[in-house]
């Protein structure tokens, strides 16, 4: 599977970015899709993910103000991020769940200036 991530850039306070992930490759198998960010000890973290079956979960810090979804047409995922906050600044990472493995794709960055 080969992810493919896109959307970062710079806003401001307040301001709304929309990130999207594209997988190819043998992508049938993907049991959840998701978007991480590193945490101060560097290792990364969910920020939201969904299932294959549209089930979504998200980080405490950012319920509320994102939205995660998914095209399954287009084997793409997208995060509306809204109501930025200068703590959501850092790189963000697609991956896609298939059983035991995470596949990764690049980061893209996203900055939020206050």
């Amino acid at each position: 599977v080969q992810l493919q991530a896109s959307g970062g850039g710079s806003v401001q306070a307040g301001g709304s970015l929309r990130l999207s992930c594209v997988a190819s490759g043998n992508s049938r198998g993907i049991d959840a899709l998701g978007w991480y960010r590193p945490s101060s000890g560097n290792k990364r973290v969910f920020v939201a993910i969904i299932t294959s079956t549209g089930t979504t979960t998200y980080a405490d810090s950012v319920m509320g103000r994102f939205a995660i979804s998914r095209d399954n047409a287009k084997n793409t995922m997208y995060l509306e991020m809204n109501a930025l906050k200068s703590e959501d600044t850092g790189v963000y990472y697609c991956g896609a769940l298939m059983g035991r493995d995470t596949y990764w794709g690049q980061g893209t960055q996203v900055t939020v200036s206050s």
